[in-house]
C-alpha cells in the first residue's frame, strides 16, 4: 500500500464547498470529496497543535494528562509501527516549525526520513542582527509588530523579507517537496508520506493573486494576524483578517489540486490512498472571539474535515455521518498497511465505515489540558468547566518535561512527584508535575488562558450555531454520564474527575 496523508492547520471545514462553504470557492477541496469519502461528524481529540499530532501519531488522547509536549518514551508511534510490521517506509514533509522547539522536538523524527521548510510565522528561519524596524512599524499593523527577539513577530516580519514570489511561500515548498516524493517513488510499493502544511494558520500570508478576489479596500498596514481572544476591532479590520484568511485557503485549494492532478496523471487512484484532514478549526469572528485557546471549544474548531480514498474501496462521493476523530487517524493509517495496533491505542479504523459500519464511539471527548472536558454525541455537546479554574488540582504526567519554548521551570520540578505508572506507560512511573499559575504554558491555553468558564449544553440540531444552551438537568446527567465512562476509558487520574465535580459517573450534587 501507497499512502499519501495531507495535513493542514487550523482549518475550518465551514469554508469547503464540500462542507456548505460558499465564502471562498475551493474546487479541489470539492474535487476530492468526488472521488473521497466525506466524513461528516469527525472531531478534535486533544488541544491545540501538538497534542493534537501526539493524538494522532499515538491514537489515544493525551490533554488529560498533560499540556503541549514532546512524544513520550513509553507513546506509540503509528509510522514506527508500519516500518517495524510492514517493512512501509516513512517520510515527513512539513513546515510545521513547532516539531523543532522544545515542546515538539521527538515528532518528526519517529519518521524514516524528513524534509523540514522553513519560514512559516516565528520560525527562527532568517538571522537579522539590525533589522530595519523603522520601515517594519510603518508596513505593519500595530498589533502584529514586535522589536522583541525570540518574539514569533518581529522574527515573522524578517522572515517574510524574504518570501516574495508564489514559489518562496513555506505552503508552495510543502506541496512542492511532497510531490517530488510521490514523483520519485511512484514506482516503488509500500510507503507513506505526510504532506503537512501551516497553512492556512496565522499569520494569513498568501500570494497576492490570491487576495485579489477578496479585496476590502483596506489602505492600513499590513493586517493579517489576529490575536487570541476576543473581537474589539473596528468592522473594516475584521473583514481585513478574515480576507486574508480565505487568500490563504484559496493558495491551500490551490495545492491541493497540484497533488490531484498528479493523481489523475499517474493514475494513483488504483493504487495509492490519500488522507486529507486538519488538526483543528478557527474562530473568524463566530461567537465574538478569533482563532481558539481562549474561549469554549465551539463546533467550528471542534469539528473538523476529513475525506478518505481508498483504492480497494468504493469510497467516490460517499458520506460517512458516525463520530470519529483525530486519534483515529493512527488505527486508519495502521490498518492500510497491514499493521497492529499497540495494546495501549484506543483508536478505531475508519475503513469500515466507508464500507457502512457503524462507527464504535457513541460520543467523543475533546478539550484543553487545564480547561474544560468536552463531549459529543452527534447531537449534543457539553462542555464542563471546573467551578474556580483558578484553584484546581491538575498535574502533568510526563517523562519529557519540556514546555512549547522551554524546559520546564526549576520551582515547577521541585515539587514533582513519581506517580504509579498508568495503563499506557508500559509500565514506566511518570513524573507528576503540580500546575501553578507561574507554569510556563498557564496564560496561553492552560486555567490562566481562557475567557470563558461557564459550563454549557447545547443541541445542534436545534442550535447548530451553539448560541443558547440549554437547560436540561436530565439531559446533563445524561451528557455527564457518557463524559465519566470516556475519561474512564482514557485512564484520566482521580483528580481529572475531581475538578469537575465528578462522582460515580454522575453529576457531584450541588
Amino acid at each position: 500500500m501507497k499512502t499519501v496523508f495531507v495535513l493542514f492547520d487550523s482549518l475550518n471545514r465551514q469554508m469547503l464547498g464540500a462542507y456548505g462553504g460558499r465564502r471562498v470557492p475551493t474546487p479541489n477541496f470539492d474535487r476530492l470529496a468526488r472521488r473521497a469519502a466525506r466524513f461528516d461528524g469527525h472531531y478534535v481529540g486533544s488541544m491545540p497543535c501538538m497534542p493534537a499530532r501526539r493524538d494522532l501519531l499515538t491514537g489515544r488522547l493525551s490533554f488529560l494528562h498533560r499540556s503541549w509536549g514532546p512524544m513520550e518514551p513509553f507513546d506509540n508511534a503509528f509510522p514506527e509501527l508500519i516500518e517495524r510490521q510492514s517493512g512501509t517506509y516513512t517520510h515527513l514533509v512539513t513546515d510545521h516549525f513547532h516539531y523543532w522547539e522544545d515542546g515538539g522536538a521527538t515528532y518528526h523524527t519517529r519518521y524514516n526520513s524528513f524534509d523540514f521548510i522553513r519560514g512559516q510565522e516565528g520560525d527562527p528561519w532568517k538571522a537579522m542582527v539590525q533589522p530595519h524596524w523603522d520601515r517594519m512599524r510603518e508596513k505593519y499593523h500595530e498589533a502584529q509588530f514586535s522589536t522583541q527577539r525570540r518574539n514569533y513577530k518581529s522574527q515573522h516580519m524578517i522572515n517574510r523579507e524574504f518570501i516574495r514570489e508564489e514559489a518562496d511561500f513555506p505552503g508552495v515548498q510543502v506541496f512542492d517537496a511532497g510531490l517530488d516524493f510521490v514523483r520519485t517513488n511512484a514506482r516503488a510499493d509500500n510507503w507513506f508520506v505526510q504532506i503537512e502544511s501551516f497553512d492556512p494558520h496565522e499569520p494569513f500570508h498568501a500570494p497576492a493573486s490570491y487576495k485579489e478576489p477578496y479585496d476590502t479596500g483596506w489602505k492600513g498596514p499590513i493586517r493579517d494576524w489576529p490575536r487570541y481572544g476576543r473581537v474589539d476591532e473596528l468592522p473594516e479590520e475584521c473583514e481585513e483578517l478574515r480576507a486574508n484568511y480565505y487568500a490563504t485557503v484559496a493558495l491551500c485549494d490551490a495545492q491541493l489540486g497540484r497533488l490531484l492532478d498528479l493523481f489523475d496523471a499517474e493514475n494513483m487512484w488504483e493504487d495509492t490512498a490519500l488522507v486529507v484532514s486538519t488538526d483543528h478549526g478557527f474562530l473568524l469572528g463566530e461567537h465574538d472571539f478569533w482563532a481558539k485557546n481562549r474561549m469554549n471549544i465551539y463546533e467550528e474548531i471542534a469539528r473538523i474535515p476529513l475525506f478518505i480514498h481508498d483504492p480497494r474501496r468504493d469510497c467516490a462521493g460517499k458520506v460517512v455521518t458516525g463520530l470519529t476523530q483525530t486519534a483515529d487517524l493512527c488505527a486508519t493509517f495502521l490498518d492500510l498497511h497491514g499493521a497492529t495496533p499497540a495494546p495501549e491505542m484506543q483508536a478505531h479504523s475508519l475503513l469500515p465505515l466507508i464500507d457502512g459500519a457503524p462507527s464504535q464511539r457513541e460520543a467523543v471527548l475533546f478539550g484543553y489540558f487545564g480547561g474544560a472536558v468536552n463531549v459529543a454525541d452527534g447531537t449534543h455537546t457539553y462542555h464542563r468547566y471546573p467551578p474556580d479554574l483558578k484553584d484546581q488540582e491538575i498535574f502533568h504526567y510526563t517523562l519529557m518535561p519540556t514546555h512549547i519554548f522551554e524546559f520546564f521551570r526549576p520551582e515547577e520540578l521541585r515539587a514533582a512527584t513519581l506517580s504509579p505508572p498508568l495503563s499506557f506507560t508500559k509500565g514506566i512511573p511518570p513524573l507528576r508535575v503540580p500546575v501553578g499559575e507561574r507554569s510556563a504554558m498557564y496564560d496561553t491555553y492552560g486555567p490562566g488562558a481562557l475567557l470563558e468558564d461557564e459550563t454549557r449544553l447545547y443541541d445542534l440540531t436545534a442550535d447548530p450555531g451553539q448560541e443558547t444552551p440549554l437547560d436540561d438537568p436530565a439531559l446533563e446527567v445524561r451528557m455527564a454520564d457518557l463524559m465519566t465512562v470516556l475519561m474512564q476509558a482514557a485512564d484520566a487520574p482521580p483528580e481529572a474527575f475531581h475538578r469537575l465535580s465528578l462522582t460515580d459517573g454522575r453529576v457531584a450534587a450541588e
